[in-house]
């Protein structure tokens, strides 16, 4: 008799121990323990070990056998004719999904289908629903063709965009282009990286405007004018690239110097402003002196008109303005009687009349003389 060794003894499930569920046995009750074992009920092979429970299972899995077999197939499913049937029926469904899933597209509002048949433009299916042949010989490419891509400038978080302009000054220059796709067959097949493109030609076009203008002109009032000169020059190379693209506009930002000659720009700004400040005012005191001359000359004009109609009488009149705006400033004493004026008295000091007071008195007085 052989005995185990003592680690095959020490084992959770004893191998040799018939009490065990691997127990083996040959027969009796105890050997009825092991599930591979001939099931309860079954017929042992004639002249040979009985059938054990996987030698039943794999039976039941490879099917009928012979020509008296009965009996279904794996898991329950029927064997022989029925399973081609069931496997040509399932390969059918399979087609016809690929075929409804690849050739069924359904294309957007705002989108436009782009059909390629053996990697050849075929068609462009508009928005709904359009039919093409399956996959792998036809393609659709959905291209969204109304919405509104924007790229800035500078990009990828730069600080400063320096750009040269007419009168050799640089400036910081930021801007933002908005633009779609207008032609769907041509954004697909005539340009690579369409935002790579439209980017280029952005900054080639902007840097060429900006080379004609000078730094006056793109600091104060020029934007404008910028902006559509360039958005002009970006359209007519995307039309030469057939991008099929439409720029939508150019918009402006920040026009400054660059940040190391800031400090000193501001400070030249400042005289600028107020060199202009100084020339307005001159301007403005010119203006008015000009005013006051053309006033007289126009008044001139006038006394002139009534000196010819009355040379006596205007005479006499412009003689007496003249005294009282010579006499209306002068410190005066005036010593008059009901018979005329008398010889001047030296007088102590007295307080003078009122300036309009002795105006008056010098007219009347004036006037009494000449009518005399």
């Amino acid at each position: 008799m052989t005995t185990s060794p003592a680690w095959w003894r020490r084992l959770p499930f004893f191998m040799s121990d018939k009490n065990s569920p691997w127990g083996g046995g040959s027969g009796g009750d105890d050997g009825n323990r092991n599930p591979w074992a001939v099931p309860p009920g079954g017929r042992p092979r004639p002249g040979g070990p009985k059938p054990t429970a996987l030698d039943e299972f794999l039976r039941r899995a490879r099917g009928p056998q012979g020509p008296g077999g009965g009996g279904g197939g794996f898991g329950g499913l029927p064997g022989g004719a029925q399973a081609r049937n069931l496997w040509l029926a399932g390969i059918a469904l399979v087609v016809v999904l690929w075929v409804m899933l690849t050739s069924i597209h359904v294309i957007g509002p705002q989108q436009r289908g782009v059909v390629t048949v053996l990697g050849r433009y075929a068609d462009t299916l508009p928005s709904g629903i359009g039919l093409t042949l399956p996959a792998p010989f036809a393609a659709v490419q959905k291209i969204d063709v109304e919405s509104v891509r924007t790229i800035g400038f500078p990009g990828n978080g730069g600080s400063e965009n320096l750009v040269l302009t007419g009168d050799q000054n640089i400036v910081d220059l930021s801007y933002t282009v908005s633009w779609n796709v207008s032609n769907p067959q041509d954004y697909v097949f005539e340009i690579k990286d369409p935002e790579e493109t439209v980017r280029a030609v952005a900054e080639a076009s902007m840097r060429a405007v900006m080379a004609t203008v000078t730094l006056d002109q793109a600091i104060a009032g020029g934007k404008a004018a910028i902006a559509a000169r360039t958005q002009q020059l970006m359209q007519s190379l995307l039309n030469q690239y057939h991008a099929g693209i439409q720029v939508q506009g150019v918009d402006i930002g920040r026009v400054d110097p660059p940040s190391k000659v800031r400090d000193a720009f501001k400070e030249v700004s400042a005289a600028q402003q107020e060199a202009q400040s100084n020339m307005n005012n001159a301007r403005g005191y010119a203006q008015q002196v000009i005013a006051r001359a053309e006033g007289a000359a126009r008044e001139f004009d006038l006394a002139y008109e009534q000196y010819r109609l009355a040379p006596d009488v205007t005479r006499r009149r412009m003689y007496y303005e003249t005294l009282e705006q010579v006499l209306g400033r002068a410190d005066k004493t005036v010593v008059g009687t009901p018979q005329g004026v008398q010889p001047y008295l030296p007088l102590p000091v007295t307080p003078r009349t009122p300036p309009a007071a002795d105006e008056a008195t010098v007219t009347s007085s004036a006037r009494a003389g000449g009518s005399q």
